[in-house]
């Protein structure tokens, strides 16, 4: 056997630009507010369900108050999270790459070949555009 073909991780980049820090922190910001209003209707939800239970069984009532706060963590860890991001991303420099997740691609590969160079692959793009490959 003289080649292999495999699949090798593809690391994408983005150049900061004012266009996507502005875009990043929109995004962030849109992910707040989706929180902040599940955070509101679960408390709506929750002043009902618990009405409910009252009247149904009060031996529930710990049972579902613990769900209920098990729920509010859930979107207050979510909501810390978002914070911070967005105050890391309000610090981005302008020019700075960034991470923007990971692809795959499809090598073939020979003996003599450099391996390290297939698996460090990376592309770099500005405001979507790709503007470098990168080994």
């Amino acid at each position: 056997m003289d080649t292999i073909t495999l699949k090798c991780p593809i690391m994408i980049k983005s150049k900061v630009t004012e266009d996507l820090k502005q875009k990043l922190i929109a995004d962030l910001q849109d992910g707040l507010n989706k929180v902040e209003m599940e955070l509101q209707q679960l408390s709506f939800h929750a002043k009902r369900m618990m009405d409910e239970q009252a009247e149904l069984d009060a031996e529930g009532l710990p049972a579902l108050r613990q769900h209920i706060e098990v729920e509010n963590q859930k979107r207050f860890d979510y909501k810390n999270q978002l914070v911070a991001k967005l105050k890391e991303t309000e610090q981005l420099e302008i020019g700075a790459e960034i991470s923007q997740g990971n692809l795959e691609q499809i090598v073939t590969l020979k003996v003599g070949d450099n391996l390290h160079d297939f698996m460090s692959a990376e592309i770099l793009l500005e405001d979507g555009k790709i503007i470098a490959f990168r080994n």
